[in-house]
């Protein structure tokens, strides 16, 4: 199959409304962005206009919906932008949004599907990423969902949902996710909600922005107003959900999803799931260990690299560290309960880091890089024998031999640790 290239909005899109749990009126923008940005949202209404990626590593909640943040930044209720994202096959946006939700709409995935087809999609001559998944995975008790993700040579979702009402009861479905199929069978169908949970759930900060119009109400009965789109319009937005929370992965995907009363939750965890077991099993080394001694001056017991496993010159590097009982700090830290130091989880990721940078001169084996400066240095939870720490680094900037990276590391798509870095390319 070949190798799909990344793509961007030809124009801006603008939609406006209010948002389904905070209630405020928000104008969302989404803008072309170069290739290799990602999805990236911007709280303009906020100082400095802060970034919030759309990645796995920023979710903070998945109550009631999916929200990222990063710092005190927040975007609320992202799944449904997401999933029009990934069906058209939008790599790279900035969403500038100035509040703290995007619009719902009238419930359902269509209002961005539609805006988004309508401001055009323009290749943008880079290779796109793509998860071919290898092998089968799965995840129990998440939310009270379950799944399996098994390999397929395109992207397809089924999704079984039951609800004690006489409208949903057990609704079964199952779509291959291509745009034409999506926009059909998927984009209109609304999120929904029960009437007897409304007040509880506005007590708590949420749907305060919820009516008939952007909402399918259940009372007891029945429908609290107005008429379903389809039969099984309910299960069809959960799979709408399940598109928008993998979208998070940040690549084109080819499996097949299974899922048993998928949650937001339950949707996030399968997301690092596959991740984790593609990053485990399936990534094939581009450089190997030999390649990188070539590169790298440092020897046992410091050199903290394996492999590396993903490579754009000038731009990013994914590399692997696999973390054994026999590395030698562990006889001291900690005896009986071994933890790796975080110093040398960074350290790590500057020798990733640094690998990114050889391809940047001439004669890189004459080179070695200095690092001048460690900013917003955060761990996140423990390593320990057994793991395995993907280290993803991009260049911010790159100028007279002195370049900015920005990095972190996962274990089982988990955040270890993160960090920016300067560096200087010197002679040996």
């Amino acid at each position: 199959m070949s190798q799909p290239e990344q793509q961007t909005l030809a124009a801006e899109a603008i939609i406006e409304g209010v948002g389904l749990h905070t209630g405020r009126q928000t104008r969302v923008t989404f803008r072309p962005a170069p290739a290799n940005t990602g999805i990236r949202f911007r709280r303009v209404d906020l100082e400095g206009s802060p970034e919030i990626p759309a990645t796995l590593d920023h979710v903070v909640s998945t109550e009631r919906g999916t929200t990222l943040g990063a710092g005190d930044a927040r975007v609320h209720t992202v799944e449904h932008a997401l999933a029009a994202c990934l069906v058209l096959g939008l790599d790279n946006l900035w969403i500038d949004v100035d509040g703290p939700e995007l619009p719902i709409g009238d419930g359902s995935f269509r209002p961005f599907f539609d805006r988004f087809r309508q401001a055009g999609i323009v290749g943008q001559g880079e290779p796109a990423g793509v998860l071919e998944l290898r092998q089968s995975t799965s995840v129990e008790g998440v939310g009270g969902a379950s799944y399996s993700a098994l390999p397929a040579p395109t992207f397809r979702v089924s999704a079984a949902i039951e609800f004690d009402h006489p409208l949903v009861r057990h609704q079964y479905a199952s779509f291959e996710i291509t745009p034409q199929v999506f926009e059909r069978e998927v984009a209109g169908a609304r999120t929904f909600g029960f009437l007897k949970e409304a007040e509880e759930l506005k007590a708590r900060g949420l749907a305060l922005g919820a009516t008939l119009d952007n909402a399918i109400v259940l009372d007891a009965e029945g429908l609290a107003a107005g008429e379903l789109r389809f039969p099984d319009e309910f299960v069809r937005h959960k799979i709408g959900d399940v598109v928008g929370d993998l979208a998070l992965i940040g690549k084109r995907l080819r499996c097949h999803v299974m899922a048993d009363r998928p949650s937001h939750a339950g949707n996030v965890a399968l997301a690092k799931k596959i991740v984790a077991a593609q990053s485990r099993d399936g990534a094939k080394p581009i450089v190997d260990i030999r390649t990188i001694m070539q590169y790298l001056p440092h020897r046992f017991p410091m050199l903290l690299v394996d492999r590396i496993v993903e490579f754009e010159p000038g731009k990013r590097i994914v590399g692997i560290k696999n973390v054994t009982i026999n590395e030698p700090f562990f006889q001291g830290h900690y005896p009986g309960h071994p933890i790796m130091p975080g110093v040398l989880i960074i350290e790590a990721m500057a020798q990733v880091g640094g690998l990114l940078l050889m391809d940047a001169v001439e004669d890189p084996e004459d080179k070695v890089v200095y690092f001048m400066s460690l900013d917003n240095v955060k761990w996140r939870r423990p390593v320990t024998p057994g793991d395995q720490i993907r280290f993803e680094l991009e260049m911010l900037q790159f100028r007279r031999h002195v370049c900015r990276m920005r990095g972190i590391g996962t274990v089982d798509g988990q955040l270890v640790a993160e960090a920016e870095m300067m560096a200087r390319i010197v002679d040996r």
